[in-house]
């Protein structure tokens, strides 16, 4: 009893701690840390598989945030469809990411994963302005597939997934915010997730996932990328509708690209960096010329 009612208080203090701070520095730095992290984990792609380090990845993050937040899994019909269709968006993002970035480089992955939020932002405006930013963000891609040696077509079907599925989490996230307190909502999804990865996971990679140098890994891969970036990301759409968080995030192909050089030593050229600079350009104006006035998260 002592330990769940400290558990309670350690995250209503998490929380009350969270919801103190800005929504855009919240996202902000789940970026960064989602970013640095999806660089570690590439890493590990040659020894665990990428559909590996996702179930890696969300399994500990599972486990970390069920063991802070105590989900309670009483739950009316409803809400029980949100925290599994968060789920299985969730994993579905991240084995395709995944899938990509062990074909193409990080940073282009991100860049066209984009695509999917800056799709969130025009599309729910009805401003005439913003089909110039989605202009723009088209000559990025265009850019991207001029690539000298091409990239590989596989992977860039992946990150075009990707990028449809994280539209999709950009929704969910904001149904599961309303529909949950703290971070339990988050911790119930990111079970839903693990049990989507399982299979997956178990497939391509097996029994190695169980070395313990790959589990150490997995769990600072899971913290970087799952924990702090997605309880970051939830507790900034209780305050922000869709929209505003998807134009908040245009640093993040060129945060992956940095990611990228530093961490993986991933060179880009000058056309590939254009490129990125096209998307973000194009988040930040559609994020400039947004209306001021919004409804709230769905």
């Amino acid at each position: 009893m002592a330990y769940t009612e400290g558990a309670g208080r350690s995250a209503a203090i998490a929380s009350r701690a969270l919801g103190a701070v800005p929504p855009p520095l919240l996202v902000g730095l789940g970026m960064i840390s989602l970013q640095v992290g999806a660089a570690f984990a590439k890493q590990l792609f040659a020894t665990a598989g990428a559909s590996g380090v996702v179930l890696l990845r969300l399994f500990f993050a599972a486990l970390i945030l069920v063991i802070i937040w105590r989900p309670t899994w009483r739950m009316d019909r409803h809400t029980f469809a949100v925290v599994a269709g968060y789920g299985v968006v969730l994993a579905g993002m991240n084995i395709c990411i995944y899938q990509s970035f062990a074909r193409i480089p990080l940073g282009i992955a991100v860049t066209i994963e984009f695509l999917g939020p800056l799709a969130v932002a025009v599309f729910g405006s009805r401003r005439k302005l913003d089909l110039v930013w989605a202009v723009l963000a088209a000559l990025g891609v265009l850019l991207l597939s001029r690539v000298e040696g091409g990239l590989d077509p596989v992977g860039v079907l992946f990150a075009l997934a990707a990028a449809v599925l994280w539209a999709s989490y950009i929704i969910m996230g904001a149904k599961l915010g309303s529909h949950t307190t703290g971070g339990a909502g988050l911790a119930m999804g990111m079970v839903f997730g693990t049990a989507v990865a399982l299979p997956f996971g178990l497939i391509e990679t097996g029994t190695t996932l169980l070395t313990p140098g790959i589990l150490a890994v997995g769990v600072l891969v899971a913290l970087m990328s799952s924990v702090v970036p997605y309880s970051l990301e939830l507790e900034a759409l209780r305050s922000i509708p869709p929209r505003v968080f998807g134009v908040l995030m245009s640093l993040e192909p060129a945060v992956a690209a940095l990611a990228g050089l530093l961490v993986l030593g991933e060179l880009l050229g000058w056309t590939q960096w254009l490129a990125v600079a096209c998307v973000v350009v194009a988040s930040v104006g559609a994020t400039r010329t947004s209306p001021t006035r919004d409804t709230g998260a769905n």
